[in-house]
C-alpha cells in the first residue's frame, strides 16, 4: 500500500510518499508558498492513504484537502487520543495535544521502549515528557528561539533584530539576544530532563528546524531525529491498517 504522509506545521508543510516501509519521496515547502501545493503533489504516484497531522489551522486544511482532492482516496487528519500505538496520553483533554507532538510521541516510544523527553525545536519549541511505560506525562510550550528574537525586537524599541552567535558573557546586542534565547530553551529542557530523571534513565529526543543550535549548547546526551512527525503518522497508518 501507498501512503503520502503530510507534516503542516507552523512553518512549513513536510510531506513523504512510502510504500511497504520504504520512504520513495520526500519534499517540503513554505506555508507562504502552500497554494502551489497541488503543482507539487502532481509529480507524486498516487497514494492509496493519505494521513495529514495539521496545526497550520483550517485555511492550511483546505488547502491539503484540494491539493490532495484529484486522487480520490481518504484523507485522515490525525487527532491525539486517549491511547495509541503503545502510548498513553494523559493531557486533561487529549484531544487538545496537537497532532504533531502526538505523532513525534508515537515515534519517539516506537523508537525509544524508554522514557525520554521529546523536544521540537520549531516555531514553538515543545518538551513532552514520555515515561517508561509509554506514557505522555506532559509537556512545555514556549516561543522557538527565531519566534523570541523577533518577539523581542518587536516589542522593544531599541532591540533591532540581527545575526547573533552564542557568547556566555554577549558584549552587543545582536549576541544577547540570540544568546538568551538559546539559553531560555535550553534552560526549559534541562528542567524537564532533570524532573523526568528523578523517575530513572532519561533519553533526549531532538528535532525541528532549530536543533542544531540548540542541541550546540545543550550539555545532555541527546539524539538528533529528523521528521518525528512523519515517522509517527507511519506508526499510525500501520496500526490502522492491522
Amino acid at each position: 500500500m501507498r501512503m503520502l504522509l503530510i507534516d503542516a506545521g507552523n512553518s512549513r508543510v513536510k510531506w513523504a510518499m512510502v510504500e511497504g516501509g520504504m520512504g520513495l519521496r520526500q519534499n517540503v515547502l513554505e506555508n507562504t508558498h502552500a497554494p502551489a501545493l497541488s503543482v507539487a503533489f502532481s509529480e507524486l504516484p498516487p497514494p492509496d492513504r493519505i494521513l495529514i497531522s495539521n496545526v497550520a489551522g483550517e485555511n492550511m486544511a483546505q488547502l491539503l484537502s484540494a491539493a490532495c482532492a484529484a486522487w480520490q482516496c481518504p484523507i485522515e487528519f490525525i487527532v491525539a487520543r486517549v491511547r495509541q500505538c503503545g502510548v498513553r496520553n494523559l493531557y486533561e483533554h487529549p484531544a487538545q495535544l496537537g497532532s504533531d507532538r502526538w505523532a513525534a510521541l508515537i515515534a519517539a516510544w516506537h523508537q525509544e521502549r524508554a522514557s525520554c523527553l521529546v523536544v521540537n525545536c520549531g516555531t514553538a519549541t515543545t518538551v513532552d515528557a514520555l515515561s517508561a511505560e509509554g506514557e505522555f506525562l506532559g509537556g512545555l510550550i514556549l516561543p522557538g528561539v527565531d519566534m523570541m528574537q523577533s518577539s523581542l525586537a518587536a516589542g522593544a524599541a531599541q532591540l533591532v533584530q540581527a545575526e547573533g552567535v552564542w557568547r556566555e558573557f554577549p558584549r552587543n546586542t545582536a549576541d544577547a539576544t540570540f544568546s538568551g534565547s538559546i539559553q531560555a530553551t535550553i534552560g526549559a529542557i534541562r528542567l524537564q530532563f532533570k524532573a523526568l530523571a528523578v523517575r530513572g534513565d532519561v533519553r533526549c529526543l531532538l528535532s525541528g528546524g532549530a536543533a542544531d543550535k540548540v542541541q550546540l549548547h545543550l550539555k545532555l546526551p541527546s539524539v538528533r531525529v529528523d521528521n518525528l512527525v512523519l515517522r509517527g503518522l507511519q506508526i499510525i497508518a500501520q496500526e490502522n491498517l492491522s
